[in-house]
């Protein structure tokens, strides 16, 4: 029987359309916002938290404005003052009725920052109190675990970065393509891939640059809706020690763009993950990383600035897969809500 989160997963080309319909009228107001500001902070937890990473990375590679996360216990629990005054600070939330992050927002604002959100629900406290707000219109998803309301705060990010961009014809061309690649990743095989992470003792999952926010969200996706013992890694975190644990028995999940200056080092990843013993999986990149993985899976076909955009519904859909396959229920994992409470007042 089909599962809430299969279906929402399926409802995702439809929601790219949608949104991008909706946002793409707000680009001069955007831009106004961003007029005499010099960076972009963005505050987020959770899956908003890794789209805020996608879209850090495509604001300072395609547009060359410096991006970076705000801390919220800065806000809500040290209650620190900073001159933002420079700022744009995006603050991400489907639901935008996370409480921590809407006292994020208001303490920026009141340390001279812009504020822009990007939410699920044009009522919420997030997007009213907001200077502009990006509303996708990802419509009411009902499985615990976020897919469409995930992808569609992706294609606000690229939505925002594209409003600053002097050309932003390339830019929008390859967004144009999005939904039908998704439709196209709706059908390719994952079974192996299920089978090889319900198989493992361990997973270790990476991506690097545009791709990282995609791998850490498939990270967490299969953490939190799987119960499995994941850890998800930039690419240079894993370097830096942690591959020093890869043995026999484990299972490593990569993530690739089909193209960019990062595709050849995860090639190298792959073969180096795969000389210690790990069984690796991948998902996107070209032929050569199709090689050098144990198990590929079909990404999309999209340049590297957009390529995030497609990667993670391969991922959504190998996470409800496995989910199913070790008897879970992907539409309520246990111990999980809709909306996240971090006692920002305590």
């Amino acid at each position: 029987m089909s599962t809430q989160m299969a279906r929402e997963i399926a409802e995702q080309p439809d929601a790219v359309r949608r949104t991008l319909a909706a946002l793409r009228p707000h680009r001069d107001a955007v831009r106004s916002l961003l007029h005499g500001r010099r960076r972009v902070l963005f505050a987020a937890r959770g899956s908003s938290d890794n789209a805020a990473i996608y879209g850090r990375y495509l604001l300072e590679t395609q547009a060359g404005v410096a991006g970076g996360l705000v801390s919220p216990s800065v806000a809500t629990h040290y209650r620190s003052r900073l001159d933002l005054s420079d700022c744009v600070v995006v603050s991400v939330s489907q639901s935008g009725a996370t409480e921590e992050i809407v006292a994020t927002q208001e303490w920026a604002r009141s340390c001279g920052a812009a504020a822009l959100a990007v939410t699920n629900v044009a009522d919420s406290p997030l997007a009213s109190a907001a200077d502009l707000a990006l509303v996708t219109q990802a419509g009411a998803e009902i499985a615990v675990p976020a897919t469409k309301t995930y992808l569609t705060q992706l294609v606000a990010m690229a939505v925002l970065t594209a409003s600053v961009l002097e050309d932003p014809g390339p830019l929008d061309a390859v967004l144009d393509r999005v939904p039908g690649e998704i439709e196209r990743l709706l059908d390719v095989p994952v079974d192996e891939a299920v089978v090889a992470l319900r198989d493992t003792a361990y997973t270790v999952v990476s991506g690097r640059g545009l791709m990282m926010g995609t791998a850490l969200e498939t990270a967490l996706k299969l953490e939190e809706t799987c119960k499995r013992p994941v850890r998800g890694y930039s690419y240079a975190d894993l370097r830096h020690g942690p591959i020093a644990v890869v043995t026999e028995g484990m299972t490593a999940l990569l993530l690739a763009a089909p193209d960019g200056p990062l595709l050849q080092p995860l090639v190298d990843l792959a073969d180096d993950l795969a000389s210690r013993g790990a069984r690796v999986v991948g998902i996107g990149g070209d032929a050569a990383f199709a090689r050098a993985c144990a198990v590929h899976v079909a990404g999309p076909e999209l340049t590297e600035a957009a390529a995030p955009l497609g990667a993670i519904v391969p991922g959504q859909r190998i996470v409800e897969g496995l989910a199913r396959d070790l008897g879970l229920d992907p539409d309520r994992p246990q111990g999980l809500a809709k909306v996240t409470s971090t006692d920002p007042d305590s």
